[in-house]
Order: structure tokens, then C-alpha cells, then sequence
């Protein structure tokens, strides 16, 4: 019986099909590790194998997180494709997807061991250019001389987006120095880059990325009570209209915004109290943007908003901040004309005609 069962042993270990199982599995394994990215250069650093999880609800730690883990396993462009979808499936995600495609940045730019030009192939203007403005700020802290690269790292084209994210990466070269900031912006020949650039510098003090409170600090409360819209009558001429077009970022989170609606319209009282009309005006149209930054997905209350303004010219303002923020966020000069205006009615939509097109460059 025992010889018996050893050469039926025998017998089943040599007529197995071994080579035919192996090939039959190689495939799977294959395509878990060897899956070439969907666009853009090869990755020179292996990805991850770990699949980030869809939450229930997105906030910006959630999609941050998934977003980065995305760009991690397979590549950037992925990741900005599956931005691009969620904003358009769930508009509330525009209020805070700009700082999250600067994540997408930063994690790319780590992923290609620093080379800007890999990274910048997966170019997306998805969410107002934030990875664009991401990989720019991070690559000029890498660089041996950030003062010199400033006016080099955006070239040739130099474009205004791309030196709007030079502003953000100078306020971390400078460690949130706004006047060192300046400076390194002053360097660009034209007067058009400086405030291209001016706009990166007060985007990141008055709206800084999740977990970097410092910003923040620079703005005591007591100097605020003091002097509305503190630090922007301090600044040079030609940085002037940035801060005070940014200025409201401030005030509505210390409004709390989310939870009381009606802070939009008290920052639009709060901006009359700027010393002159352009800031005022400078105020009212930054005003404006973040009403249809946080509101995107409601666009008819958000010109409700802006019609409660105090005057004819704030409403004008105001309107236009919000088709220039929808210009922005859709990365086209013709989104608010063809897509905004046609949703507002009465004098809203009467403004928003005569305001698109706007920019285009400034988040």
C-alpha cells in the first residue's frame, strides 16, 4: 500500500501543468507593478502599491490626503484628472481644492527628486493652477540661489501663473517675511510680474496651506482692531492692490464664514473702511472672488450677496471678483461669460456681462 501511494505521488507531482499555473498568474503580478503612467514621464522613484481610500464626504485633510497617495502610487496626472472630476461632480470642493492641487505639487516634485520639468509636464490648470503654483514655490526653496532663480525658473514663457507661484515660494524662502518677499518679486523687470508675483505673496500670508498657522501670526488682532486691513496700507505702491484684494481671506475666517453666511456681506461693509477708493475697490473685488471661491456650487445666492453691497460701484466690484474667480477656477478667460452670467438675472447678470471677461492668473 505504501509503494502503492509513493508512485501515485510520483506520478501527480510529473504530470502537473507547473509552467502553464506559473504563466497563468504571472499577468496579475505583472500588472501591479510594471503599469506605465497615464501621462507625462516615467517616475524615477517606485510608487507605492497602496490604493488611497474614497471618503464619504471630501474635505480638504480627505482629499489632500487621497489626492497625494494617488500621486504617490500611480502619477500626478492621474491625480489631477480625479480633481478635475470631483470638482465637477461635487462643486462644493472648489472652495478649498486650490491649496490641495498645491499638495499634488509639492508631492510631484518630491516623487521626480526635485527635476521641475518632469513635473510640470503633467500641467493642469484645474482648480486655478494650484499644482502649477505648488511645484513653483517648492522648487525655488530647493534652489542653491532662490533670488537669482526667481526671475529664471518660469522662463521662457512666464507666464502669470507660474509667477504667481514664484510669490507663494518666496514667502517660504523668506519664512513669511512679507517685505523679503517683495524684494525677491522686485527682481522681475516688468511691472505686470511684480504683481503677478505680489498676488502669490498675499494669497499665501492671509490664506496659508492647512497646518502652517504662521502665517497667521503675523497678523496680531490688536493692530487689525487698529487699522483695518492691516498690513496693506504699509505696503509699496505696486504690492498695494494684491493685499488689499486678499485682505478679506482673513476676515472671513475669523468670521467663521462657513458657519455664518452672513460674513460675506459684513467684509463687504468692513472694506469700505479701507483709507482710499482703490483699496476699496481693491477690497470689494477680493471680496467678490472668495464669495465664489467658497460658493461655487450656488452662484445665485453668492450675486445675492454681492447685490447687498452699500453702493452701485461695490456691487460692480464685487461682481467682478466673482466672475473673475469663475474664470480663474476654469482656467478660461470666457467661463464666466458663457457659463456664469447666463445662471444670474437682473443687474447681477447686467454686471457680470460687462465684467467677463477678467483674469485669468490670480486664484
Amino acid at each position: 500500500m505504501a509503494f502503492l501511494l509513493y508512485i501515485a505521488g510520483v506520478w501527480a507531482v510529473a504530470t502537473t501543468p507547473w509552467t502553464a499555473a506559473v504563466a497563468a498568474s504571472a499577468p496579475a503580478a505583472s500588472s501591479t507593478t510594471s503599469t506605465a503612467p497615464s501621462a507625462g514621464p516615467s517616475p524615477i522613484a517606485a510608487p507605492s502599491s497602496t490604493a488611497p481610500t474614497v471618503p464619504a464626504v471630501w474635505t480638504l485633510s480627505t482629499l489632500r490626503n487621497y489626492l497625494v497617495a494617488e500621486t504617490n502610487a500611480k502619477d500626478p496626472g492621474v491625480a489631477l484628472a480625479d480633481l478635475q472630476r470631483i470638482t465637477l461632480k461635487d462643486p462644493y470642493v472648489d472652495g478649498f481644492c486650490h491649496p490641495v492641487a498645491h499638495e499634488i505639487g509639492h508631492a510631484a516634485l518630491a516623487r521626480y527628486q526635485g527635476n521641475f520639468a518632469k513635473a510640470v509636464s503633467f500641467l493642469n490648470d484645474v482648480c486655478g493652477s494650484g499644482y502649477l503654483h505648488g511645484v513653483v514655490e517648492d522648487k525655488l526653496q530647493q534652489e542653491p540661489d532662490p533670488a537669482t532663480a526667481v526671475t529664471t525658473l518660469c522662463s521662457p514663457a512666464q507666464s502669470a501663473s507660474c509667477i504667481h507661484g514664484i510669490g507663494h515660494g518666496a514667502m517660504f524662502v523668506s519664512h513669511l517675511d512679507v517685505a523679503a518677499a517683495e524684494r525677491m518679486c522686485d527682481r522681475f523687470p516688468e511691472s505686470g510680474q511684480v504683481v503677478s508675483c505680489s498676488e502669490g505673496i498675499f494669497m499665501q500670508l492671509f490664506e496659508p496651506d492647512e497646518g502652517d498657522p504662521t502665517a497667521l501670526a503675523k497678523l496680531p488682532a490688536d493692530k487689525l482692531a487698529a487699522e483695518p486691513q492691516y498690513p496693506c496700507a504699509e505696503q509699496p505702491a505696486i504690492d498695494r492692490s494684491a493685499c488689499y484684494f486678499y485682505a478679506p481671506i482673513y476676515f472671513l475666517q475669523t468670521h467663521d464664514y462657513t458657519a455664518h453666511p452672513a460674513a460675506f456681506v459684513q467684509a463687504l461693509d468692513w472694506c469700505l473702511k479701507a483709507p482710499t477708493s482703490d483699496a476699496r475697490d481693491g477690497c470689494s473685488q477680493g471680496t467678490g472672488s472668495r464669495l465664489m471661491k467658497y460658493n461655487i456650487d450656488r452662484p445665485v445666492w453668492t450675486a445675492a450677496q454681492c447685490e447687498q453691497a452699500a453702493s452701485a460701484r461695490q456691487r460692480s466690484d464685487c461682481v467682478w471678483g466673482m466672475a473673475n474667480y469663475w474664470n480663474v477656477n476654469y482656467g478660461s478667460r470666457s467661463a464666466a461669460r458663457t457659463r456664469l452670467c447666463p445662471q444670474l438675472s437682473g443687474d447681477a447678470a447686467r454686471l457680470c456681462r460687462i465684467s467677463a471677461p477678467g483674469s485669468s492668473s490670480a486664484d
